[in-house]
């Protein structure tokens, strides 16, 4: 699940996305445009830049941005920079693997299995998803393509 770390740094990074060229905001503003604490946003930005993510310049004409085109920054990295792991459960994680104190098969673990694929297909669609397609609104288009393909051949 998407912690408010998360949200709120995904809709900081849209903010920045809809700059123009060359243009920074300050922490104030974007926070004051989304709602968002001042002093968790410091936290957030921060996290993003260290990441690689975001620039910081300091005095006049500072602020942040994107240090790459939105078209470069994956989704999936932004998350798992603020909340970690994609997958709904330790168990399923191929980053932050561990093992669950009541599970003695972790390899026949129906509930591992399944919750695996949950992480495959969210991370399929993250990985997938660039910043300037989160800020059209809209999937990658293989996915899109597919998500089609599947409503059309319901019923």
């Amino acid at each position: 699940m998407l912690t408010k770390k998360g949200k709120y740094g995904l809709k900081a990074l849209v903010d920045l996305a809809r700059l123009g060229p060359g243009e920074t905001a300050f922490i104030n503003d974007i926070a004051l445009r989304n709602n968002i604490p001042k002093k968790f946003l410091d936290t957030i930005l921060l996290e993003l830049r260290n990441a690689g993510v975001l620039r910081s310049k300091k005095g006049p004409g500072g602020g942040y941005s994107l240090s790459r085109s939105a078209a470069e920054i994956r989704i999936g990295h932004v998350i798992r920079t603020l909340d970690g792991p994609l997958a709904p459960i330790r168990c399923a994680s191929r980053t932050a693997y561990e093992a669950c104190d009541d599970c003695s098969d972790p390899e026949r673990c129906q509930v591992r299995r399944s919750m695996t694929e949950v992480r495959d297909a969210i991370a399929e669609i993250l990985d997938n998803m660039t910043l300037e397609q989160f800020v059209a609104g809209g999937a990658p288009i293989e996915i899109q393509e597919r998500e089609d393909y599947r409503a059309s051949n319901i019923g």
